[in-house]
C-alpha cells in the first residue's frame, strides 16, 4: 500500500519535460537564447501548458531522476572516408579478438612538447590555487615523443626525438620488431603521411609488420589516444619545466609508474565485443562517407522509457531542427569508453631517447 501524497506531476509528464529539456530555445522559436536556465525552462513548459507550475527545484529533481544532467557541449569532426566502416571494424576486430599469430600494437605520436607553464589540478586549501608564472620564453625549442602500447600486457613503450619525420617513426619500428622476435606485428596507426611513406610500407612487409590505417579523423579509434590524455593529466598539466631534460624525465618516470601496474587491455568500447551480438555492435547512419559516425557509440539493448511514447518523440512535440541535427535523449546505456589508466612502464628503455 502506497503511503503519502501522489506526485503533483504524473510519469508520463516527467518524461515529457525531460525531453523538452534536451532541446534548445531556438527550436522553439525563443530568439536570443541557445540553451536553457532552469528558470526559463520553468516558463517555457507553463506557457506551453505542460504543467500548471512548477519550482525551480522541483524541476532540478526531475531531471536529475530522469537522468539529464548539464553538460558541456563539445566538437565532433565526422569521418569522410568512404571506407569508414570497414576499416573500423577491422580495428575493433583486432581490439575484440587479437590474431592468435601476432601482437596489436598501437602507435603514436605526442607533441609538440614545449617548455611552458601549463594549467592542471592538483589538491589544494580552499581557495588557495596554485599559480604558475604567466610569462615565459621557449628558447630551447621543440621535442616530439613517439609511443606504442602494447595490447596484450597494456606496456607503453616511448622515445623522444626533435623531428617527427618517417625516419624517426620508422626506427621506432625497428626497435619494436625487434622486441617481439618471431611473431607478427599488426600496428595500428593514423593517416599522417610519415606512417604511409614508401620506405616503411617496404620495411613492413619485409618484416612481418602489418601496417593498420585508421579512417580519415577517425583517431579516436586509437587506443594510446586514451594514454596520451592521461600522460598529459598526470605528468605534464601542472608543470613548469625549464629544461627538455627535465621534462623528459617527469616523462619517463610516469610511464614507469605506469607500465608497473599496467594490465592487458581487453573491452575497448562496452558496445564493440563481436560475441555480444550484432545488435551490441555500433550503429550507424547509413550516407555518403558516414557523416553520422557520430551514433556509433549508441547501444540498441537499453531504451529510454520515453521511447514508449510516440507522443513524446521529438517530430511530435513540433520543434524546429537544423538539418543535420539529431535529438535523441539521454540513454541509459554503459558509455563506450576508451580506458583511461592511471599512470603505467617495465622499463621503457629499449624505446627511450
Amino acid at each position: 500500500m502506497e503511503r503519502g501524497r501522489p506526485p503533483a506531476i504524473s510519469e508520463r509528464v516527467r518524461e515529457h519535460i525531460c525531453l523538452i529539456a534536451t532541446t534548445a530555445p531556438t527550436e522553439w522559436g525563443i530568439e536570443g537564447m541557445s540553451t536553457w536556465s532552469l528558470r526559463t525552462l520553468a516558463e517555457h513548459l507553463i506557457a506551453r501548458g505542460v504543467v500548471a507550475a512548477i519550482s525551480r527545484e522541483h524541476l532540478r529533481r526531475i531531471l536529475r531522476k530522469g537522468g539529464v544532467s548539464w553538460q558541456t557541449t563539445t566538437t565532433w569532426k565526422s569521418s569522410t572516408d568512404p571506407h569508414f566502416i570497414a576499416r573500423m571494424q577491422r580495428v575493433l576486430e583486432l581490439y575484440d579478438h587479437p590474431p592468435a599469430d601476432g601482437r596489436v600494437i598501437c602507435v603514436d605520436e605526442v607533441g609538440p612538447l614545449s617548455l611552458m607553464p601549463l594549467k592542471g589540478k592538483r589538491w589544494r586549501p580552499a581557495r588557495s590555487p596554485a599559480r604558475r608564472r604567466a610569462t615565459y620564453h621557449r628558447y630551447h625549442g621543440v621535442m616530439q615523443m613517439i609511443a606504442a602500447l602494447d595490447l596484450a600486457t597494456g606496456q607503453l613503450y616511448y622515445r623522444i626525438r626533435t623531428r617527427k619525420r618517417w625516419r624517426e617513426y620508422l626506427a621506432f619500428l625497428e626497435t619494436l620488431r625487434a622486441r617481439w622476435p618471431g611473431e607478427k606485428l599488426y600496428v595500428i596507426a593514423d593517416n599522417y603521411s610519415p606512417h604511409k611513406h614508401p620506405q616503411v610500407r617496404s620495411w613492413a612487409g619485409a618484416n612481418d609488420v602489418e601496417l593498420v590505417f585508421l579512417t580519415t579523423y577517425g583517431s579516436w579509434l586509437n587506443w594510446i589516444e586514451s594514454e596520451f590524455a592521461a600522460l598529459r593529466y598526470y605528468a605534464l598539466n601542472g608543470t613548469d619545466h625549464r629544461s627538455h631534460d627535465e621534462q623528459n624525465a617527469a616523462i619517463g618516470a610516469y610511464v614507469r609508474w605506469r607500465n608497473a601496474r599496467a594490465q592487458p587491455k581487453t573491452n575497448f568500447a562496452a558496445s564493440s565485443p563481436s560475441e555480444a551480438g550484432p545488435v551490441t555492435r555500433p550503429r550507424l547512419r547509413e550516407g555518403p562517407g558516414n557523416t553520422e559516425c557520430a551514433a556509433a557509440a549508441t547501444n540498441a539493448r537499453h531504451p529510454h522509457p520515453w521511447h514508449r511514447h510516440t507522443a513524446l518523440r521529438p517530430d511530435a512535440l513540433g520543434v524546429r531542427r537544423a538539418p543535420g541535427d539529431h535529438l535523441s535523449p539521454p540513454s541509459t546505456a554503459p558509455r563506450p569508453h576508451r580506458q583511461r589508466e592511471q599512470p603505467t612502464d617495465p622499463d621503457p628503455s629499449p624505446c627511450r631517447s
